[in-house]
């Protein structure tokens, strides 16, 4: 059965959420477009995991099946968080070359991090631990603190070493204008982690009013930071 989404709620979800889709993977298809090369696949999909994440938003938004909403809105919510991980491995890449940082490698960081980033779904199964997604949270994700402390751990082992080697590539540059175009990869990346950490806090609060602010905030922050990212460096691997 669909339900009848309120207008807020659907101005949030299908136009906001959508024009931010329809950014990002605009600007993944300008990478690929360009060329499919591994540095370049890597840096398309910060892009399309946000993408893959709010399709599947799209799909159980008016849906009210309780095991279909939580099952995609944990599809969701695992690309939110798995998705920057590729943030750490472009980074790797453009400070240690693709020579030393190999397919191999590659793999091996991005199933580690996928692991830990599944790891939420297991709070799914434990009452009180996961998610509450049902009609007496009106069909709004509520978090409650096992899973959220669980997931801020996760986004925090990805954002950490993110930061720290995204200053060190920008300590290397003595062109001042790639230096400056960098630092706007790195506002871009901050604006982007922010993402996440608000939205699971918002979901963990479950204030209606904080929902709304930082839904406004992040919508804002995800466009200029999938935008400063692509500014500060896409074109440049376009090439």
């Amino acid at each position: 059965m669909l339900l009848q989404l309120d207008p807020t709620r659907f101005i949030q979800v299908y136009i906001a959420q959508g024009f931010v889709m329809v950014v990002f993977a605009f600007i993944a298809y300008k990478i690929l477009k360009r060329d499919t090369k591994r540095l370049n696949v890597i840096f398309s999909m910060i892009y399309i995991a946000n993408v893959i994440g709010t399709i599947a938003n799209f799909i159980y938004a008016p849906l009210s099946n309780v095991a279909v909403v939580t099952i995609l809105n944990f599809v969701t919510n695992f690309c939110a968080v798995f998705g920057l991980i590729f943030l750490v491995i472009f980074e790797l890449i453009v400070l240690k070359s693709e020579k030393v940082i190999t397919v191999g490698k590659q793999w091996i960081i991005l199933i580690l991090y996928g692991i830990a980033s599944f790891g939420m779904f297991f709070f799914l199964l434990i009452p009180g631990a996961g998610v509450d997604l049902n009609p007496s949270t009106e069909w709004k994700p509520v978090w409650n603190l096992p899973i959220y402390i669980y997931a801020m751990i996760v986004l925090t082992i990805a954002v950490v070493p993110s930061i720290y080697l995204s200053i060190k590539i920008s300590n290397q540059f003595e062109d001042k204008k790639l230096k400056r175009k960098w630092n706007f990869f790195i506002l871009g990346m901050i604006f982007l982690y922010f993402f996440p950490y608000a939205i699971f806090t918002s979901n963990f609060l479950n204030i209606s009013s904080i929902r709304t602010i930082i839904g406004l905030i992040c919508l804002v922050l995800a466009i200029l930071g999938g935008y400063f990212i692509y500014y500060g460096v896409g074109r440049q691997i376009e090439r």
